[in-house]
């Protein structure tokens, strides 16, 4: 799946930036949103991988992937070195596509919306029978 615009560069590019910026806008954080484009434009990928190619530093990557490996979004394959001493290797993957992951989203927001009408709701219903 890794296209050579990625291969010469290994950083997001302005379209990645694009929907970098339109995710954060509905309120996913930049870090995650960030993480997830790197991590969806490669078969596998390390987390120094998407540091340096998201342009976040390591804690803000650990976080990012933390959050959407909770979600389902992303997964983890843990490779063991060949010597077997040493921390094995993480690898990242997307668990799901992004048509799928941005229907999920679009539900997490359309139940905030509900949640957000019926706050309001009984909001108003409450100073209304004051």
């Amino acid at each position: 799946m890794r296209c050579l615009r990625r291969r010469e560069s290994f950083v997001l590019d302005k379209d990645d930036e694009k929907v970098v910026n339109l995710f954060f806008e509905l309120g996913m954080p930049k870090n995650q949103s960030k993480t997830l484009m790197y991590i969806s434009q490669f078969d596998e990928c390390k987390s120094a991988d998407v540091e340096r190619g998201a342009d976040l530093r390591q804690p803000e990557v650990s976080v990012a992937i933390n959050e959407l490996r909770k979600k389902g979004w992303i997964k983890r394959r843990i490779k063991k070195k060949e010597n077997e001493r040493g921390r094995p290797i993480h690898l990242y993957s997307s668990a799901k596509t992004m048509s799928e992951i941005i229907k999920s989203f679009e539900q997490e927001k359309l139940t905030e919306i509900e949640t957000v009408k019926s706050d309001i709701s009984e909001l108003k219903n409450l100073l209304d029978s004051r």
